[in-house]
């Protein structure tokens, strides 16, 4: 018959269903245990053993087991005793991963039942078939005795969180691997595969040769935050992991060396973590650097553009306050990216102002845009407030921007200005305005003079100043 991954039935020839006095309706889909329930130690030693072929996909032999199966009603109810020998053979997918378990199955009851009658007067074909139960009964508690330590072992292994496998011979195939390593490599059948078989990717990688160094020379060897390229079969990718392994060498009893204890534990999540915090104190120390340039070049023309020291200062702490509150937004966004109507409008409440109107569509500013256009519109609303129509009651201004193509185009609009045009479109904050959207942001910046009016129009590439995932859902 033929079992599941799951221990339900899947096929049974008319043999086995002779001989379990049972019809496929009765066993089709069922979980074997459902069907032929056991509470003694028949169940024990039978799911052991088909346990071990899920585990480690090589066959197992039962050579003696008591089973009791149901016995049917018209043949008067109740529980049979029955005895038999079991060979439980893996089969495999296409990929080999055991998929089923053909189990074939011999019904000793009859010779059990001989044996139980040994002092039977009748000659040597009675003592022959007890004989036979016997050595058969004897067989399988050894192969009992022998497995208990195998199989400790086996659970010890499995449970462990590093990978293990135990290779056998010079070509290195596999006769163990624990659940992590069967995991680390993609679940992939390994037993029996010698390693340039069963991981083809590795050997480029340089393994093999290490584990015949180690093979030909019995010298353990190490390694740390190994990279190494695993194929992933079910996603048909490769997956980058970092490894710390050891190769040891094992001896039989005659001190030769017959096969490799493989050891290892992925530290591949650590290893990334680590990078990242690499990457983090960079962008850091870029960040810093970036800010001190820009606070030195404030203060530079702060206190260069005015001969009032006290006025100067009073500048100068305002353009630090707007690039501060730049930085907080872009805090609260982990330093991803920010609104532009957000920054807009954080620098213009510094102001108190509400003559301010914005229109434009949502736009996602990277960190660096989000620095720079937050003294842009520090820059504007500043002189705005001083020469502008912020300084008369009747002023009003006007922000909106669009993205227009692969270019963002933004206007700052006043209206019902009372200060002459030389005051306004002269000083540092314009030098400054140049030096930030033509500078720093490769834009082009124009300025119009409409009947008591002005006009602020920059013009910047959208790779510029859009975040990453803006430009690629765009694109």
């Amino acid at each position: 018959m033929v079992l599941d991954r799951n221990l339900c039935f899947s096929a049974a020839n008319p043999a086995y269903l002779d001989a379990t006095n049972r019809s496929f309706e009765d066993l089709d889909g069922r979980f074997l245990f459902d069907v032929f329930p056991n509470d003694g130690e028949g169940r024990e030693v039978l799911l052991r053993s088909l346990k071990r072929v899920l585990d480690t996909g090589e066959p197992d032999t039962i050579a003696y087991i008591e089973y009791e199966i149901p016995r049917p009603e018209r043949l008067g109810g109740g529980m049979e005793r029955r005895y038999w020998t079991a060979v439980h053979t893996p089969l495999r997918d296409a990929r080999g991963e055991v998929q089923f378990i053909l189990q074939n199955t011999v019904d000793i009851t009859e010779l059990a039942r001989l044996r139980a009658a040994a002092s039977d007067p009748f000659g040597d074909s009675f003592g022959a078939a007890v004989e036979l139960v016997q050595r058969a009964r004897e067989a399988e508690h050894e192969n009992r005795t022998r497995a208990d330590p195998l199989d400790a072992f086996r659970r010890l292994f499995d449970e462990a969180p590093g990978i293990i496998a135990l290779l056998q011979g010079p070509d290195h195939t596999f006769t163990y691997a624990n659940q992590a390593y069967r995991r680390f490599v993609g679940d992939r059948h390994l037993v029996g595969l010698a390693i340039r078989d069963a991981l083809p990717e590795v050997v480029e990688q340089g393994f093999p040769d290490l584990l015949d160094h180690v093979f030909a020379t019995g010298e353990p060897m190490l390694g740390f935050g190994a990279r190494v390229l695993i194929g992933d079969p079910a996603r048909g990718a490769t997956n980058e992991t970092y490894l710390d392994f050891s190769y040891t060498a094992i001896r039989d009893s005659a001190g030769d060396i017959s096969g490799i204890l493989v050891q290892g534990y992925d530290r591949s999540d650590s290893v990334r973590a680590n990078q990242r915090q690499r990457l983090l104190l960079d962008e850091l120390n870029h960040r810093v650097k970036n800010t001190l340039s820009t606070v030195q070049s404030l203060a530079r023309r702060s206190f260069s553009s005015t001969g009032d020291p006290q006025a100067a200062r009073r500048v100068f702490e305002a353009r630090i306050l707007a690039l501060s509150n730049a930085h907080n937004l872009l805090s609260e966004h982990h330093w991803e990216s920010a609104e532009l109507a957000t920054i807009l409008q954080l620098e213009i409440e510094a102001f108190g102002s509400d003559r301010v109107r914005a229109e434009g569509e949502g736009i996602r500013l990277n960190p660096k845009a989000t620095i720079a256009l937050a003294m842009v519109f520090h820059e504007l609303a500043s002189n705005a407030l001083k020469y502008g129509a912020l300084a008369g009651p009747d002023g009003r201004v006007t922000v909106s921007w669009e993205r227009d193509g692969d270019e963002v185009r933004l206007e700052w609009r006043e209206e019902n200005l009372q200060a002459s045009i030389d005051s306004i479109a002269s000083g540092f904050g314009t030098r400054m305005l140049k030096r930030i959207v033509e500078g720093e942001l490769l834009g082009r910046l124009s300025v119009d003079f409409p009947p008591r009016g002005l006009a602020w129009s920059m013009v910047v590439p959208c790779h510029e100043i859009e975040d990453l995932g803006t430009q690629l859902r765009q694109h």
